[in-house]
């Protein structure tokens, strides 16, 4: 048998820089990914590295400390470099005196877990190269290290956060994500203080899973209300039930730990990721609002049931057929049910405008989402006397 070429596999510099991050990540303490991404850096000839983290308010891109690393002021992400690279998922490279200052988004399935920076003489298309992909690396070390310490979650951390709201967001999956054929993206407020609202989803295959909640009441026990009907959800969901099995689920664990007085408002919702089919069912929750066009084409009134704790009978499963780049908004009633400046109540013609104005600008599910959280709070005058959550979710075909 006559060999083949040998392939050359020695140790270029780009596999030697990138693979300082992997031979050490396994056994690398959290409090020291800044510094191993430093030390990267320096290697790469560059300077003043910088790993910027979004705060739960998502208002602000806060340097995380660390030997090596830059320190500096948060950043705000509606008026910085840093914050358009955040916003936009894409490099940004800012011409300063001593060079060019570079700005990645570090992305993990499309949540954006914040932002490198890093100041280079000058940049080549081989420098772009390597911190992109270096990027990536330093994404996965931040997501797979938080959870093993409180580092990241104190950098994050704008103001002192409720129980309620500590146990809230450990139960949320991530605020977006990024694929192919889905988009999703969320966010909560107020974020420091929010207790009853959640949501979840999950990509199983070629069906996302979504649903979204709203418990009864404020506080601690609205959290714990929240936490039971998520749990059941899960459970429910992984077990491969239909829709109406997993209310009947959800609805028998909220009455067995809370009795006959309490509920949740609930949605939850099927999408086949392959061919734009949605199966929708509705708990007495504010209906979603369907985008198109980048524009709201009309609410998503269907039949609905009792919320779950209250014994409703089987839900009605309804149906729907999007088309490529439609987006389906899902809220709670915080948003619209909210008094806006001067007393008069926000409404849903008011949400449905402010969706209408931030599609034109033609960005994607995690800026839109954002964005229209933090618009409907500015015109609230920045108060919230109850949650306020959406989820976007987009089917990009």
């Amino acid at each position: 048998m006559t060999a083949g070429p040998r392939v050359d596999r020695s140790e270029s510099f780009g596999e030697a820089l990138l693979g300082a991050v992997l031979d050490g990540s396994n056994e690398l303490p959290p409090h020291l990914v800044g510094s191993l991404f430093a030390d990267v850096v320096e290697r790469l000839g560059g300077r003043r590295p910088q790993v910027l983290l979004q705060d739960y308010g998502q208002l602000l891109l806060v340097p995380l400390c660390g030997e090596g690393l830059k320190a500096g002021d948060p950043q705000d992400i509606d008026a910085s470099a840093a914050g358009r690279c955040f916003l936009d998922a894409r490099r940004v490279e800012v011409l300063e005196d001593d060079g060019v200052r570079v700005y990645l988004p570090l992305l993990d399935c499309g949540d954006q877990v914040g932002v490198m920076a890093v100041t280079l003489d000058r940049v080549d298309d081989d420098d772009r190269r390597l911190l992109g992909r270096l990027s990536g690396l330093i994404a996965v070390l931040l997501v797979t290290k938080h959870g093993y310490s409180d580092l990241f979650f104190s950098a994050r951390r704008g103001e002192e956060m409720s129980v309620a709201a500590e146990i809230q967001w450990s139960l949320l999956p991530p605020l977006a994500m990024i694929m192919p054929r889905v988009a999703v993206a969320g966010i909560l407020e107020p974020a420091y203080n929010v207790a009853g609202d959640s949501f979840d989803y999950a990509l199983n295959g070629d069906i996302l899973h979504v649903a979204m909640i709203d418990a009864m009441g404020h506080g601690l026990g609205a959290a714990t209300m929240a936490t039971v009907a998520i749990g059941a959800y899960r459970h429910a969901r992984r077990r491969g039930t239909g829709l109406s099995e997993i209310y009947a689920a959800m609805d028998d664990a909220v009455a067995q730990q809370f009795g006959p007085d309490h509920f949740v408002t609930a949605q939850m919702m099927r999408l086949d990721t392959a061919t734009g089919r949605v199966h929708l069912v509705n708990a007495g929750h504010p209906p979603p609002i369907l985008v198109r066009d980048h524009r709201v084409l009309r609410r998503l009134d269907a039949p609905t049931t009792l919320p779950v704790g209250l014994g409703g009978a089987e839900p009605e499963v309804s149906e729907l057929e999007l088309e490529r780049g439609d987006r389906v908004l899902c809220f709670t009633d915080g948003l619209i049910e909210e008094h806006a400046v001067g007393g008069e109540q926000f409404g849903e013609d008011q949400l449905i405008d402010s969706v209408n104005r931030l599609e034109r600008t033609g960005r994607g599910v995690r800026a839109v989402a954002r964005s229209l959280s933090h618009t409907l709070m500015r015109a609230r005058g920045g108060q919230t006397t109850d949650d306020a959550t959406l989820l976007l979710v987009e089917w990009r075909g």
